[in-house]
């Protein structure tokens, strides 16, 4: 994947001219207008370009191809810039997760003659979908629009917390249908459908609901759906047998029915003539019941009107965006403004109108007080998503902690989520990263929680000992890589939620637990290896394991999606103990240079996709590295963070389709691009501090859910000052290169001058 120098027009001059600040108003359509749903679209980004409200339940957008599940990598969140057409448009999608499914309730238009199957998208009419141009394509917050070459048919889409608005204006001579495919997953998992069901009712209104073996087995979803004109005719199939239905080729047919069907591969099309006005389609969804995304659908789903609806999803964004205004190129306001957008789509509502949600136990729950949140990539979103949002938006913060308490209460085994979504657990990724979620939360006064039980629920993650070996990590101190795979990963991870869990309780008065996990949390020292200087999986006898490279990666080997280089800086609560550990301060720095400076061939990884946005061996394409270029900070060589920083913000993200190394983590990415725009990044979260980076904007002002502004200004910015000269915060030099949460809550300003030269003689003046 070839990257783009990102901020190009900014560095080229040496002087940034700045505008007269905008109002509140108008600061709040231009951030809108700068965001482009494109970008991560292309290569490993894997986020998807449609329409959603911010952390919504409808994620509505197109869908390129649904492929088999060995091969859904590349398609994880339905659509890749790079493909041709266009099989439909589906109501809930991932943002950049590195892992696929969703892609439910597919809607397709089609005008003339309709085929039941996808087809070839390289065989032009072989099959329902349609060719498409990206010239035809608009993509806004809360809003997508197509033109689908092969029908003639302009397709629009907006969205509402639970309902997905689609607007599809056919062309007036040929007859238009609607085509709804029950069959396809995003990850096509053989036999993916348990079952389904589809019916329409007296009124007109399509609703059903169907069950996925997919990522999370057993997922049901129902849906509802209401059409702005009547069907001239309708018909429904069950092609799950093979029992022959004239006219249509597959696998076989069932009878078709005009009222209901029930089965495992269920179609619909819907026919309205030859319209003079749009038909609009009005779809909600439900992962209860056919009866609540019914009311979801009448509480939600009032009147015809596309273009209000569009209005009121661009006004719930300019309302979340309008939480940071930036001064800078257009360039980089829509780097900035896209990340945002990016960290605002995940988690998802995941509770219909009534309050009803289903937990990992597969039960219907109340949600009382509160709305229930789910899609948590905890691996990935602890690290800067989250902690971002707890500044930004904490009473979100709010609703997110007591949905992870919620979940874990409903929970067959009390365990806060590892990755879940729709209320379910896939338990993919390692640790127990929720932990240091809440931790971080309420260490930065967010509030409106029962706190005790969120101690309760962290505890009870942390020692369930059957529960990726805790048991002997609780026993022994380590996780011996002959019980359980990844063990080194494992070993470390632990170690830090550990920490993260003693910092809440010791702040709520419970020194007890406090005690007992701090002690915990030193347990990275037993996967040090001084011989090596690496960190290194043991076995039960506690020799390391052999045999060793710090080179190699692979699923199941003794790191999670990494190798010894990538990992054995992951101690981010005691990073002076990892200094001292590898020999003091200039042997870590330049332990640091190596894994930036050596030459890797990235074919090393070709069987570890994650693993993308390489720098020598650091990988930014994947997060056990995302904090490594801060750490030069803590070992008193703060300009090589600069230069670092300079250099992967210029090789790792861009304003095209595959502006992104890696995938984007349900906002981890992005996330990571906002704090180091801004110039500090939390490489403890829940440690109450930032390590100071380098501004990457000329001036931005972050309105804090506090109601509190903090305003960060650079002088000097452009390509011939990339070094931080001096920073003060509120007027007094901040002499380390560390700047505590409380002074950013308290608002104010942080100002760096910007110089030619690294400052190597002190960290600031």
């Amino acid at each position: 994947m070839k990257y783009h120098a990102l901020f190009a027009l900014v560095l080229a001059s040496s002087t940034v001219l700045l505008a007269a600040s905008p109002s509140p108003a108008q600061a709040a359509d231009d951030a809108v207008s700068a965001v482009d749903p494109r970008i991560g679209t292309g290569g490993a980004g894997h986020t998807f370009p449609g329409a959603t409200v911010p952390f919504g339940m409808v994620q509505l957008s197109p869908d390129t191809t649904m492929t088999d599940f060995k091969h859904s990598y590349a398609w994880a969140a339905g659509y890749q810039y790079g493909d041709p057409t266009i099989m439909g448009f589906s109501h809930t999608h991932f943002s950049g997760a590195g892992h696929s499914d969703l892609g439910d309730v597919l809607v397709m238009p089609i005008s003339g003659d309709v085929r039941l199957d996808p087809g070839d998208a390289s065989v032009p009419g072989s099959g329902y979908r349609s060719r498409f141009r990206h010239v035809t394509e608009v993509e806004h917050p809360g809003y997508y629009a197509v033109t689908l070459d092969d029908y003639d048919v302009r397709a629009e889409l907006t969205a509402s917390r639970r309902v997905g608005w689609h607007r599809y204006t056919f062309p007036r001579d040929k007859p238009a249908h609607l085509l709804l495919d029950l069959r396809p997953s995003i990850y096509d998992y053989p036999g993916k459908v348990s079952w389904a069901r589809l019916h329409v009712g007296a009124d007109g209104t399509v609703s059903g609901c169907r069950m996925t073996r997919g990522w999370a087995p057993g997922r049901v979803l129902c849906f509802a759906i209401r059409f702005s004109q009547p069907m001239t005719a309708r018909t429904l199939y069950n092609r799950e047998t093979n029992v022959p239905y004239k006219g249509f080729r597959g696998p076989g047919n069932q009878p078709a029915d005009h009222d209901a069907q029930n089965g495992r591969a269920l179609e619909a099309v819907f026919d309205f003539g030859k319209p003079v006005a749009p038909v609009m389609v009005k779809a909600s969804i439900s992962p209860v019941s056919e009866a609540n995304a019914i009311d979801n659908l009448d509480r939600e789903g009032k009147g015809w009107d596309f273009d209000a609806q569009r209005t009121k999803a661009q006004a719930a964004w300019k309302s979340a965006l309008s939480v940071i205004d930036v001064q800078g190129t257009a360039d980089q306001r829509t780097q900035l403004y896209t990340a945002l957008y990016h960290t605002m789509l995940a988690p998802t509502l995941s509770m219909d109108a009534n309050g009803d949600y289903r937990g990992p136990d597969y039960e219907v729950h109340k949600a009382r007080g509160f709305d229930f949140y789910s899609t948590w990539s905890m691996w990935d979103v602890y690290r800067a998503q989250q902690p971002l949002l707890a500044l930004l938006r904490p009473d979100l913060s709010t609703e997110f902690v007591r949905s992870l308490v919620a979940s874990a209460q409903n929970s067959p085994f009390g365990l806060l989520p590892v990755w879940s979504y729709q209320g379910l657990e896939t338990w993919c990724m390692i640790a127990y990263h929720a932990v240091p979620v809440i931790a971080d939360a309420y260490l930065a006064g967010v509030r409106g929680f029962d706190a005790d039980a969120a101690l309760k629920t962290m505890v009870r993650s942390a020692t369930y000992g059957p529960y990726g070996d805790l048991a002997d990590y609780m026993k022994i101190g380590y996780v011996p890589i002959d019980k359980e795979a990844e063990g080194a990963s494992k070993t470390l991870e632990y170690a830090y939620d550990d920490w993260a869990l003693s910092r809440m309780a010791r702040a709520m008065g419970r020194t007890d637990i406090a005690d007992e996990f701090e002690r915990r949390s030193h347990n990275w020292r037993n996967v040090w290896d001084p011989k090596s200087g690496f960190m290194r999986a043991r076995q039960t006898d506690g020799q390391f394991h052999m045999p060793f490279n710090p080179a190699a990666a692979a699923y199941g080997s003794d790191y999670t999606e990494g190798n010894a280089w990538q990992y054995s800086w992951y101690v981010p609560q005691d990073i002076p103990g990892l200094i001292a550990a590898m020999g003091g301060q200039a042997q870590f720095t330049g332990k640091i240079d190596a894994l930036f400076d050596a030459k890797v061939d990235p074919a090393i990884f070709r069987n570890v996709e994650d693993i993308s946005g390489l720098i020598g061996w650091y990988a930014h394409g994947n997060e056990p590295d995302h904090h490594v270029a801060y750490l030069y900070d803590y070992a008193g060589a703060p300009w090589k963070t600069q230069q670092r920083l300079t250099q992967i913000m210029q090789t790792q993200y861009a304003t095209s389709p595959d502006g992104l190394a890696g995938n984007d983590d349900l906002g981890q990415m992005s996330a990571w691009y906002i704090f180091t725009a801004l110039g500090f990044y939390p490489v403890t979260p829940a440690g109450g501090e930032y390590a100071i980076g380098r501004p990457f904007l000329p001036r931005a002002v972050v309105h804090l859910g506090n109601k509190h502004d903090f305003t960060v200004i650079a002088e000097h910015l452009d390509a011939e000052h990339p070094y931080v000269g001096s920073v003060t915060l509120n007027g007094q030099p901040l002499e380390k290169p560390f700047l505590s949460r409380k002074s950013v809550l308290a608002g104010g300003e942080l100002r760096f001058v910007m110089q030619a030269q690294p400052n190597t003689t002190k960290a600031f003046q």
